[in-house]
């Protein structure tokens, strides 16, 4: 039994596609042959993967295929074709209306895409979410079997070093307030900025705000953004844009706080890098925010700007606090380690192997 991977593109540094290739490290050192198949890739991938067209070469009733569902892909007409055992991993689809107002075109390619799930109910073996939050989702809207599988992360990796001019700039002793996330209006940005706004004018003057992620194509929102910064009198915001893995890795290692204000995630793959880098997490309960910090951190039942603002001052102030969270969340995170999840992997792809 051979186990390949389908997907629309392969990227550079996002989270999916590192967990594609993860997928695929963990298949073949347990035995299995196992290649990516895509449509789209960037350059820099180019020797991990292959073109989806040529599958007809590895196709078998006895292989496993996996499919990460996206959003009208020809990639997904392919995979349904073939004879191969079934197993699509769904990452979410953010709801449209989020983008109405923002982004037309994003609004209209969601609401299609949720409409899409539903297409393939009877088409696979097994549907898979990578947080029950998903899971659930594909329950809903009639996928008979399915389960979980968290997102396949390689954590050493940030063990690395960091971009030796990215943490000089920001090594002046100023408390930095981070979240990580594409700009798009379901992160609420704007919630991140009000929250900041109280904690620079109330409790620490001293401190700043990164926001690392990439705004292209979300120019009005963006815009929308630095006009509140403006409003509020705010200085010492950051927006990065798109950025590099040394570059991510030297915010997260000048970082003291973690804040994420999502309203919508179908898991939470920074929260995670964070619990890792030893930052202390404040984290919204929308989505899978609460389900991916599994018990750790500070999970935030409703949204108080000043109240928050007042709690990451009190971790801040409170060392033995500020341990004891960390030490938490290094618990929790045992949930997400590769051999763990590495198990369940398997574990599915046995089921649906045996038939």
């Amino acid at each position: 039994m051979d186990v390949h991977q389908f997907a629309t593109s392969l990227s550079y540094g996002d989270a999916i596609s590192d967990e594609m290739l993860e997928i695929r490290s963990v298949l073949r050192e347990n035995g299995f042959r196992s290649e990516i198949f895509v449509k789209m890739f960037d350059p820099r991938s180019a020797r991990h993967v292959r073109d989806y067209r040529d599958y007809k070469k590895f196709s078998s009733p006895s292989n496993v295929v996996i499919f990460h569902f996206s959003i009208g892909s020809p990639v997904s007409k392919m995979f349904f074709r073939v004879p191969d055992r079934k197993i699509m991993i769904y990452h979410n689809i953010t709801p449209p209306e989020f983008f109405v107002g923002a982004h037309r075109i994003l609004a209209r390619e969601c609401y299609k895409g949720r409409l899409e799930i539903n297409l393939f109910v009877d088409k696979v073996d097994l549907a898979l979410g990578d947080s029950d939050f998903n899971r659930r989702e594909l329950e809903a809207v009639g996928y008979k079997a399915t389960g979980v599988l968290p997102v396949l992360m390689d954590f050493s990796k940030f063990d690395g070093r960091p971009d030796p001019v990215t943490a000089r700039l920001f090594a002046d002793g100023k408390t930095t307030l981070l979240f990580v996330g594409r700009v798009i209006p379901n992160k609420k940005f704007e919630d991140l900025l009000r929250t900041f706004y109280f904690y620079k004018k109330h409790f620490n003057p001293d401190s700043r705000l990164v926001l690392a992620g990439d705004h292209r194509g979300q120019e009005r929102y963006l815009a929308s953004l630095q006009d509140l910064a403006a409003r509020l009198r705010l200085t010492d915001v950051h927006f990065s844009n798109h950025l590099e893995f040394p570059e991510l890795l030297a915010f997260y290692k000048a970082a003291h706080v973690y804040l994420s204000l999502s309203e919508h995630e179908g898991f939470g793959v920074p929260i995670l890098e964070a619990f890792y880098n030893r930052i202390p997490v404040f984290g919204f309960a929308a989505g899978a925010v609460e389900e991916t910090m599994n018990g750790g951190g500070v999970v935030l039942c409703r949204k108080d700007f000043l109240r928050t603002a007042a709690a990451i001052d009190l971790i801040q102030r409170d060392r033995v606090l500020r341990a004891r969270i960390v030490e938490g969340q290094l618990r929790s995170l045992e949930k997400f380690s590769r051999s763990n999840v590495s198990r369940v992997l398997l574990e599915h792809v046995e089921r649906i192997g045996r038939g």
